[in-house]
């Protein structure tokens, strides 16, 4: 199925990108972040990315000044949640006089970015919020097709019904996994919470997740 270009959203992007500094670009993990903003970098020049799920990239941002200050246009930084030191450095780069760089972020809602923002580049950037399709997107003749499969890009777009459930497995196993560390993790800041959840089997935790989800009937 060939891709959906997002029109309706890439002009948002675009006319927060223009009016700020800084943009930060929301959305759970999956849902078309990334392919955003390659669409968005199709009609600027020059272009940078870095994805902090690399390896290489964290390198470069391993002295972030000496790399992002000399850089010019648009400066696009994945998964920014993970390396939240980066906020404090951008600051006085949205800052400078004629905007040599406009920065865009790119991240999900995590308690981290969400602090870093705030506390430090308030004023300074714009938010946009994406999600899954949604039904203007994909139009009256696959809307079944989204009732039945969401809106996640891979999930929408799967060879067949079977493929898109076994991605949907996958994703609410990988989610549920990242979220049981998070709260029962023994010496983390959320483990005073410990007593206060019910901690499920990933089997239990995905089929009540399916359930609610309409999907595992």
């Amino acid at each position: 199925m060939k891709l959906l270009p997002r029109l309706r959203h890439l002009r948002t992007l675009r006319r927060v990108v223009a009016h700020n500094p800084v943009t930060v670009l929301l959305g759970p993990r999956q849902c078309g972040k990334t392919t955003l903003a390659r669409q968005l970098a199709q009609s600027r020049r020059p272009v940078h990315f870095f994805d902090l799920e690399r390896t290489a990239d964290r390198e470069r941002l391993r002295q972030p000044e000496l790399t992002l200050r000399p850089l010019r246009g648009l400066v696009v930084i994945d998964e920014v949640q993970r390396q939240p030191e980066l906020f404090a450095l951008l600051r006085p780069l949205a800052d400078r006089g004629g905007k040599p760089a406009r920065f865009l972020l790119l991240g999900s809602v995590a308690p981290d970015l969400m602090r870093g923002v705030s506390e430090t580049l308030a004023g300074r950037a714009g938010f946009v919020d994406l999600t899954g399709f949604d039904a203007t997107e994909v139009g009256p003749a696959a809307r079944e097709r989204l009732w039945l499969r969401g809106g996640f890009p891979r999930s929408f777009r799967a060879r067949g019904q079977a493929a898109s459930l076994a991605w949907r497995h996958d994703f609410i196993r990988t989610f549920l996994e990242l979220q049981r560390a998070f709260i029962v993790h023994p010496g983390e800041a959320s483990y005073a919470v410990h007593e206060r959840v019910e901690v499920l089997t990933l089997p239990d935790a995905m089929t009540r997740v399916l359930r609610l989800a309409g999907t595992g009937r």
